[in-house]
């Protein structure tokens, strides 16, 4: 599995790449790296179809992420994980609360 620092996701967002977290929707919606589009873990199976090929995917800290990753490999997605995931973020998140 591939996977990715903060760092390394912040050069990749200048190229408009896609971000999924992967939280629910409520911690999501406390504060996220921007652009980022909210799948949550439990809803990823039947949302499959919404995560574009190179997507990166990121959560809290990165554990759920990389089982989001794992998950979406088996289905044939060529996915990244953002290791340390939002935790790591050192910008300022969004607020949709």
């Amino acid at each position: 599995m591939k996977a990715v620092t903060i760092q390394e996701l912040t050069q990749a967002m200048a190229s408009k790449s896609v971000i999924i977290d992967v939280r629910e929707s409520n911690e999501y919606k406390a504060g996220h790296v921007p652009t980022a589009k909210n799948i949550p873990l439990s809803e990823l199976a039947v949302r499959v179809n919404e995560v574009e090929n190179g997507a990166y995917i990121i959560c809290q800290s990165g554990a759920r992420s990389k089982r989001a990753c794992q998950f979406l490999e088996s289905k044939g997605l060529n996915v990244t994980n953002v290791s340390g995931g939002t935790l790591a973020w050192k910008g300022n998140l969004v607020n949709n609360g």
